[in-house]
């Protein structure tokens, strides 16, 4: 019987899986696909420790109506899915009001900072401290009252400490050359980390974690109990079990009597071959809701949010549209031989994820819901799942994380 068993083989998975080994527990990571199948394999690649606004605020309340209107824009809710997430997105409206951004800015807040201070021992101890990237992250608008309008969230990070500096078109070019004219400002923050490939990252991630003894499994896990003494998954069985499956977590969840609302920001992309543009560090344009990454396997053009639930087949016109703006905004861009993917973000309505004890059972814990945060807060995840299997004192206050708050 092992210790533990992880369920999921993301990014958070596994890297809760290895955090757990480091405390000297045998671990299995069971998983539907194996590792790196779903989110972690194709997102932008970006640690993004200066995100520490939540999704769910006024500035998105004010954009979502425009947003809306495009089925292919930034924002998108498929007609046939409207009337089942509508309880979600009445969360995520009450989430907005000022007072609860403050506190869930406060909780991400800590989060980041978790996960900013275990991640690079964490790459060391792992193997894949060269994967790490330093290259910043450029944040451009096409005025001068767009600009104007990301103030608040600036100076948010400016009280934090968050180095960053606003730049004029020409300064921009010398950061970033090949931009289109119509971006006249921007940001630029150099402390902006990211990986070089998520998939490859994840996979040695399940490499180290097998050398060291963990197993990993194929499951497609229905059934999960607790009892005094153990859990038991399916066939397996070990002393405690962490759910970490992404966005199918919340069907887990339900097994040991915690009923999350974890929904699904469907998220799309291309990936061009090496050498489709001179990136030369992450640009995000965030009035159309999507960022350009330059990876080890080639340039990434992806992001906006589909609110569409696990079952819509995906709708690839996004990605596609993706791209014809980034050809426009950054001409000289290639845009053939591209691969198109769509993943499963697990998302909760106030943009923070779950991470404690289950309900019934202090031998289950949750760590899930991350939305577009999956990676960057995956090593501080994993140290406060270490922290509560082996009852120490958790690194951060996890009540604004709890399971049980909805």
């Amino acid at each position: 019987m092992a210790d533990v068993i992880v369920i999921g083989a993301g990014v958070v998975g596994l890297s809760s899986a290895l955090a757990l080994q480091a405390r000297g527990l045998s671990v299995t990571v069971l998983d539907r696909e194996g590792p790196a199948a779903g989110a972690s394999a194709g997102n932008a690649g970006a640690f993004a420790f200066t995100d520490i606004l939540p999704l769910a605020s006024p500035g998105l309340l004010r954009k979502a109506p425009r947003w809306l209107m495009d089925p292919l824009g930034p924002l998108s809710v498929p007609p046939a899915y409207a009337a089942r997430i509508a309880p979600w997105m009445y969360r995520f409206w009450r989430a907005c009001h000022p007072s609860r951004v403050a506190a869930s800015t406060a909780a991400q807040t800590a989060l980041m900072d978790l996960s900013k201070e275990e991640l690079e021992p964490f790459l060391a101890a792992t193997g894949t401290l060269p994967m790490l990237r330093r290259d910043g992250n450029l944040q451009v608008y096409e005025s001068a009252g767009e600009l104007a309008a990301s103030q608040p969230g600036w100076d948010a990070r400016a009280a934090h400490g968050i180095a960053f500096t606003h730049m004029t078109a020409e300064e921009m070019a010398g950061i970033q050359p090949g931009l289109s004219p119509c971006f006249t400002h921007g940001t630029f923050t150099p402390g902006w980390h990211s990986i070089a490939d998520p998939k490859l990252y994840v996979l040695a991630l399940a490499e180290r974690f097998r050398a060291q003894g963990g197993v990993i499994a194929l499951a497609n896990v229905t059934e999960l109990r607790a009892d005094a003494d153990h859990v038991q998954v399916g066939f397996h069985r070990a002393a405690h079990a962490v759910i970490a499956a992404g966005a199918f977590s919340h069907r887990l969840a339900a097994l040991t009597g915690d009923r999350i609302p974890l929904e699904t920001e469907r998220g799309y992309n291309t990936t061009l071959p090496p050498g489709a543009f001179d990136l030369r560090t992450q640009v995000t344009f965030g009035g159309h809701g999507f960022v350009v990454s330059a990876l080890s396997t080639g340039i990434r053009v992806g992001g906006a949010v589909e609110l569409g639930g696990l079952a819509l087949p995906p709708n690839y016109a996004r990605a596609a549209a993706m791209l014809d703006k980034a050809a426009t905004f950054l001409p000289g861009l290639k845009t053939e031989g591209g691969t198109q993917w769509m993943g499963f973000r697990p998302s909760l309505p106030d943009s923070l994820p779950a991470i404690g004890r289950a309900r019934t059972s202090p031998r289950v814990i949750h760590a899930f819901g991350h939305g577009h945060l999956g990676l960057t807060q995956s090593v501080g995840t994993a140290r406060l799942v270490a922290d509560l299997v082996t009852g120490a004192p958790p690194a951060v206050d996890l009540a604004p994380f709890s399971p049980q708050r909805f």
